[in-house]
């Protein structure tokens, strides 16, 4: 993919510039370093198994190899718990880490700590989650296109349906921004396709709270009348099943997920869920560690050439963002995605309860 080929280029150029002075103003507010570089890292929860799994070790994998094996990560998890990521900001701006990368609990409660941070002269990356307050730059993937690729896929495993064209709307928790990029990028995607029947912002995120979400839609609506389920992640994708088959369903609707995993891949192959997101972790994980180290060396050039995009937060406009792509997942682009991409191998995908499923579908 172009993102890969270019992120390989910047690990060439940051490794050949050493210690270059960069231009333009994030460059000048801090001089370049070598390559002694401590990178303060706050993951936000341990319930989505990709924080574990896949960014945390990707970034401090990356990070050493940028430093020669001199820079270190210093990690911190805030459990989804608000406060104590604060803390843990606070902390790394006590340590005088370099430079934060900060995947936010709570995008608007962290902006007092990332003014702090910054007043003490710790540039902050916003990484996933777009935080507030006066951050440097910010990684993700295209979260609009995530809401997109959802929408349209809820769309079209209605389309030419009989019954119902009624779906919930399982959405994110509303302390975080990306969850209503999400709602909103699938809502234009669904326009007048369907009726959204039922919508709910899901506490924290948590499959026990969508659940129980869907439980009282199920209670409202009756079954028979839910023609398809938009999930905005997998985890709650996860619930939302289990309070159907609570409910006696043993044909369920199109339900739709994000972040491929294994559990959702899984779902995905005997037809209890219709489709997930795939992120390709490695590339914004990658890309954060490369942007982290660019900019703490104030190499202006090579932090440009990460950061082409621009978004706005509610508190700072025109922030230079690196967007990675994301795909659809389904039954059909399983080895496309996470197979080919060394996420899962077909193994992990096919134990044998899954065997005889991933046979029907050519997985083997």
């Amino acid at each position: 993919m172009a993102i890969s080929v270019a992120a390989s280029t910047m690990t060439l150029s940051l490794a050949a510039c050493g210690g270059l002075d960069g231009s333009g103003d994030s460059a000048q507010e801090s001089p370049g370093k070598g390559d002694d570089i401590t990178v303060g890292l706050l993951l936000p929860e341990k319930a989505n198994q990709r924080y574990e799994k896949f960014d945390r070790p990707i970034i401090t994998k990356k990070v050493d190899e940028l430093t020669d094996g001199e820079g270190e990560v210093a990690y911190a998890n805030a459990d989804q718990n608000a406060g104590r990521q604060s803390r843990q900001l606070q902390k790394m701006i006590d340590d005088k880490v370099d430079v934060v990368l900060l995947d936010a609990v709570d995008a608007h409660t962290i902006a007092g700590g990332v003014k702090k941070a910054k007043d003490a002269g710790i540039p902050v990356i916003a990484y996933d989650r777009l935080a507030e307050g006066p951050i440097d730059a910010y990684v993700s993937f295209d979260n609009d296109l995530v809401g997109e690729v959802q929408g349209k896929a809820l769309a079209e495993a209605l389309d030419g349906g009989s019954g119902s064209d009624k779906v919930v709307m399982m959405n994110g928790a509303v302390t975080d921004p990306n969850a209503a990029q999400f709602k909103q990028a699938a809502q234009r995607a669904l326009g007048n396709k369907v009726q959204v029947a039922k919508s709910y912002d899901t506490k924290e995120w948590k499959p026990s709270n969508a659940r129980a979400n869907m439980m009282a839609a199920i209670s409202s609506l009756g079954v028979e009348n839910i023609a398809g389920v938009y999930s905005a992640n997998d985890g709650m994708a996860g619930g939302i099943v289990s309070a159907l088959k609570a409910a006696g369903v043993t044909e369920l609707p199109p339900i739709t997920g994000q972040d491929a995993e294994l559990e959702a891949v899984q779902r995905i192959v005997v037809g209890d869920q219709y489709m997930s997101v795939y992120k390709p972790y490695p590339e914004e994980a990658q890309a954060a560690a490369e942007l982290a180290v660019a900019r703490v060396r104030g190499h202006g050039i090579e932090f440009d050439a990460l950061t082409r995009d621009k978004v706005d937060s509610p508190t700072t406009e025109n922030i230079p963002s690196h967007l990675v792509s994301v795909s659809r997942l389904t039954k059909d682009t399983i080895e496309d995605t996470v197979i080919d991409d060394g996420i899962y191998k077909i193994s992990d995908i096919c134990t044998a309860k899954y065997e005889s499923a991933c046979a029907e579908i050519g997985l083997k």
